[in-house]
Formats: structure tokens, C-alpha cells, sequence
């Protein structure tokens, strides 16, 4: 194995894995909303409008439903499962990138169909412009880790197959 195989691999291998736990992370932040909800909109309280209004309607709505309907968090916590299982995924492309070369496509698909979700659907839901933002960067820091990878991966192909 060349020393630029090793390297090339090496560096597929750490942006896989701090993508997955990037998702992991992502989708734990899920679980814990009430508490979460509260933390943001104490620690955005003196940023001002928009910010300030925004994560303390959000935490007043978080605790209303988590008092009255807790049952409805259990979305969440599947959101969260959700995360996890799409990370594990990128097993694959860890373990030999060149044959699971489409898992790391599928990624790339998925972060670009965040940007029609954050940008089209969230009117519907009243989440603010700013906060459409938010979401969409998702798909744009996730896009661009897996597409360097993608580029050593076809790398890393040609040379295997040389």
C-alpha cells in the first residue's frame, strides 16, 4: 500500500467519522427539548429580536406541549433514532470506500434535499427566515465533508484499480 493510498484513506475515514458524529449528535439534541428549548432562550435573551422572541416562543411552546402532551416528544426521539441509524450507515464507506462509494452519494443527495425542506416546507410550520437558515447550513456543512471524500474515493478507485 503507497503512502498516498494510506493518506488518502486516512482522510476518508476521519471526515466519515466526524460526519457520523456530527448526525449522532444532531439527532440527540432531539431528545432532551425542554431543557434545550430553555438553555437557547437563556442564552439568547440579550441578543434581541429576532432571536429573543423566537427561542423564548419556542421554549414556552416546547413546555406547553411537554406539560400537556409529552407524547408527542416520542417524534423526536425517533428523529433522534433516526440520526443515529442514518451514521451508522457510513460504516460501510469506512470500511472500504471504494465499494460503498454510493452511501457517500446517498449522503449528498440527503444534504441537498435539506435545502428545499428548510427553505419550502418551514414557512408552512411559521418558522422564521433566520431559522430556515439554520437548517439549511445542515445540509451545506454536511454537503461538504462528503464531498471531499467523494473526490478521494475516486482517487483511492483509480489507483486500486491500476
Amino acid at each position: 500500500m503507497s503512502d498516498q493510498h494510506t493518506s488518502d484513506l486516512r482522510f476518508i475515514r476521519i471526515w466519515l467519522v466526524l460526519f457520523m458524529i456530527g448526525l449522532f449528535i444532531s439527532g440527540l439534541t432531539a431528545v432532551p427539548l425542554e431543557w434545550g428549548t430553555a438553555w437557547l432562550a437563556e442564552f439568547t435573551a440579550n441578543w434581541g429580536d429576532p432571536w429573543t422572541s423566537w427561542t423564548a416562543q419556542t421554549r414556552d411552546a416546547v413546555g406547553y406541549v411537554g406539560a400537556h402532551y409529552p407524547m408527542l416528544f416520542y417524534g423526536t426521539d425517533w428523529l433522534a433514532f433516526a440520526h443515529i441509524v442514518i451514521g451508522l450507515a457510513f460504516i460501510g464507506p469506512y470500511r472500504d470506500p471504494v465499494r460503498n462509494r454510493w452511501v457517500v452519494e446517498w449522503g449528498l443527495w440527503c444534504c441537498l434535499l435539506v435545502l428545499p425542506l428548510a427553505f419550502l416546507w418551514s414557512p408552512v410550520r411559521g418558522i422564521p427566515f433566520f431559522w430556515r437558515c439554520i437548517d439549511a447550513s445542515f445540509g451545506v456543512f454536511g454537503a461538504v465533508p462528503l464531498w471531499l471524500v467523494l473526490k478521494r474515493i475516486d482517487k483511492l478507485g483509480i489507483t486500486t484499480s491500476e
